[in-house]
């Protein structure tokens, strides 16, 4: 109960003056800036025993969770709700997280208790290029590739491991998925050490390794299901650019080429918010680039959990035996040993 007041507490905060000509008038940039708290007075960037500014700390995107990565398309070219809009959305999204006191007084444990939605930012997608808030178009191959690719999300008979996604297997969410809310385990947790930024991410416990001392990445042949990525300090802000992508490993669009670029912005606003930016490109699959533009806030207490994706490690196996007709002369033979009819 208490994190999900502190959700609540932390997008209104994130949300924008309430003031209409800030909320209409104002250029994008401008609104923007106005989802950060103003640092208070005197505050000096904080920098690490060797002098890099200081990020590390807990992240978690879990509040982020009701903010669509795409604009719904009525918006248009308008990056932010109305007055009237947000509150109808954060009504909507705070009905939701009633389910979880309803749960507890019944005594039951549904689909309140399994995702961490949170409250929505005043911005209405996460995408905020193009101007239209949503993916660029696919090429011709970026279509192919998406009409091929096969999840539990569109799949109902499964014959071997390639009916299954990268995130029904828990091999990844890629890039830059794994950086954004999923339905929980939204942790990230920064570490640093002379040359060296280290991202944690509770959702599959993966961990990226940013490496900060003028190497140049591996290789084209060498691959990673999260790409291999270097950085530096410009001023107070790290930039990160990823490549070296492992191909299909990509929750985005589309599945990603070898040729996805990833290139990153994290800068430190005020004690307690990160501007978090990523531009994405992969010319293989998307015509033009799309950018990513978020807040994240600081939970010190935050707890990162383990991450147990199948239980048993018996799912998958469970899925083609039950849906591949190959087996159903087994599952005809199971049935009448337990008693049952045709």
């Amino acid at each position: 109960m208490n994190k999900r007041l502190l959700a609540a507490a932390i997008c209104l905060a994130l949300a924008l003056p309430s003031a209409p000509s800030l909320a209409q008038d104002a250029s994008v940039e401008e609104q923007m800036a106005a989802r950060f708290q103003p640092p208070p007075p005197g505050w000096q960037m904080p920098r690490t025993q060797w002098g890099d500014p200081d990020l590390r700390g807990k992240w978690p995107v879990d509040y982020l969770g009701q903010t669509p990565r795409e604009r719904a398309a009525h918006f248009g070219t308008r990056a932010f709700f109305t007055d009237q809009e947000y509150n109808a959305a954060f009504r909507d999204a705070q009905e939701q997280l009633d389910r979880y006191d309803e749960e507890i007084e019944v005594g039951v444990m549904s689909m309140g208790h399994w995702a961490e939605r949170g409250h929505p930012l005043r911005q209405n997608s996460m995408v905020v290029e193009p101007a239209n808030g949503r993916y660029p178009p696919l090429t011709a191959i970026g279509q192919q590739w998406r009409s091929e690719e096969r999840t539990s999300w569109n799949t109902e008979v499964f014959e071997d491991m390639n009916d299954f996604g990268i995130f029904d297997r828990c091999l990844t969410r890629g890039m830059p998925s794994s950086m954004l809310p999923g339905a929980y385990n939204g942790g990230i947790q920064i570490f640093q050490s002379p040359g060296l930024v280290v991202i944690s991410l509770e959702m599959i416990h993966e961990t990226r390794m940013v490496h900060l001392d003028g190497r140049a990445p591996p290789p084209p042949e060498v691959q990673f299901d999260l790409g291999y990525s270097v950085g530096r300090w410009e001023g107070d802000t790290l930039v990160i650019e990823t490549t070296n992508f492992r191909p299909g490993m990509s929750m985005g669009p589309a599945p990603n080429s070898d040729q996805l670029k990833v290139v990153e912005h994290l800068t430190l606003m005020n004690p307690d918010q990160v501007r978090y930016e990523a531009w994405v490109s992969d010319p293989v699959v998307m015509e033009g680039h799309y950018k990513l533009d978020l807040p994240w806030l600081r939970e010190s207490d935050y707890g990162m959990f383990e991450y147990a994706c199948h239980e048993g490690n018996v799912q998958v196996r469970g899925y083609i035996m039950s849906t591949s007709p190959r087996f159903e002369e087994h599952r005809q033979a199971v049935w009448a040993a337990q008693g049952g009819g045709q």
